[in-house]
């Protein structure tokens, strides 16, 4: 399914004797009980996944100095990703009604047992709530390694212009990267930010380190020099593929707003986000978040109510002729390389487009 972009001014609220368009729909959703939290729900979850993590290192240091270690790695990736959506859930609010209780778990799972800043990430993070694929608002879409606007594709030059041409078979490649790109930005937020609450910062500062070293620590103890950066090479690599392949299909290649274009809450959110089918062990691959659509309008909601608002949030919108974007999970990365591929079309003169 191919969503279309609004024209201008087409997607203003309309309003009815019982409010907004959003309104409504935000009331059904409270009433159906699913905006309450889930906390037998979570419970199990951190438990589970606390004990799973536990296991992936218990295994590595039962292993001993061995090359098998990196059938470890590859599980520990896994684990990594599953509790940075966790950290992801926190953030949100969704785990608990305290507030305090979401920032301990969300520090807990990102910046000791992952590596990521919390407090740097829900920043970032709710900028792209706020204004999704928004150009100059959202910093998922912002100017970076790749080009998501053909702006920002034109504005390159030299070897930067020759990887926007073929961004589309670097995208994949590039996702290895990702988590060492995002542990770098975490520690640059930490010592490089100034303002803020200076004690959650120390508190943050100090997690971080306590997972860098113990990781560090953890790997040259046990492994041969050579093990431990091809330990870290495979667990960091498929850690940053896992998580840029669970964010990739959520926004890449549907519209983009500027400001200039009027649009209420409901249609920005709805029109820029894509769901992807796969039911049960979609959500749990996924971490909920395919689920996108639902989880934009209600971000507190608790991951596994997203499915029930599905039926409520589709009909809504079936309703108010706002087109409603799910797909297949390979249809959903073919969209977005298209969309990348696209984008930097207006740099391959030699080919017609």
């Amino acid at each position: 399914m191919t969503a279309r972009h609004p024209r201008a001014g087409a997607g203003q609220a309309r309003s009815s004797g019982r409010g907004s368009d959003y309104a409504v729909l935000s009331r059904r959703v409270k009433q159906a009980g699913l905006l309450d939290r889930r906390p037998g729900y979570y419970s199990f979850k951190i438990g589970v996944n606390l004990l799973l993590l536990a296991a992936g290192w218990a295994a590595f240091a039962l292993i001993g100095r061995s090359w098998w270690q990196l059938l470890v790695a590859v599980f520990l990736a896994v684990m990594f990703t599953q509790t940075a959506f966790l950290g992801h859930d926190a953030g949100h609010q969704q785990i608990s009604r305290s507030k305090r209780a979401n920032v301990l778990l969300g520090r807990l799972h990102g910046n000791l047992l992952v590596g990521l800043a919390y407090g740097w990430w829900v920043s970032k993070h709710n900028r792209h709530h706020a204004h999704p694929n928004q150009v100059d608002r959202d910093p998922d879409i912002a100017d970076g390694a790749l080009a998501f606007t053909p702006s920002q594709a034109g504005a390159r030059r030299g070897p930067a212009a020759w990887v926007a041409r073929h961004q589309a078979w670097f995208f994949f490649p590039m996702l290895l990267l990702e988590a060492v790109n995002l542990h770098v930005a975490s520690v640059r937020s930490l010592f490089g930010r100034t303002g803020g609450n200076p004690a959650a910062r120390v508190a943050e500062a100090g997690l971080l380190a306590a997972h860098l070293v113990a990781y560090a620590g953890a790997l040259l103890w046990v492994l041969s020099p050579v093990q431990a950066v091809c330990f870290a090479v495979v667990q960091q690599g498929l850690f940053g593929l896992y998580m840029g392949c669970s964010f990739a299909p959520n926004h890449k290649g549907m519209p983009i707003f500027t400001e200039e274009d009027e649009i209420d809450y409901l249609r920005r959110q709805v029109l820029t986000a894509r769901n992807v089918r796969g039911g049960r062990l979609a959500a749990c691959v996924f971490g909920g978040l395919n689920y996108q659509i639902e989880h934009h309008l209600f971000p507190s909601m608790p991951r596994p109510n997203l499915r029930h608002a599905q039926v409520l949030i589709r009909a809504h919108c079936s309703l108010h002729g706002i087109e409603y974007c799910e797909t297949g999970v390979l249809n959903s990365y073919a969209e977005v390389l298209r969309h990348l591929h696209r984008v930097g079309g207006p740099l391959r003169p030699e080919l017609e487009y």
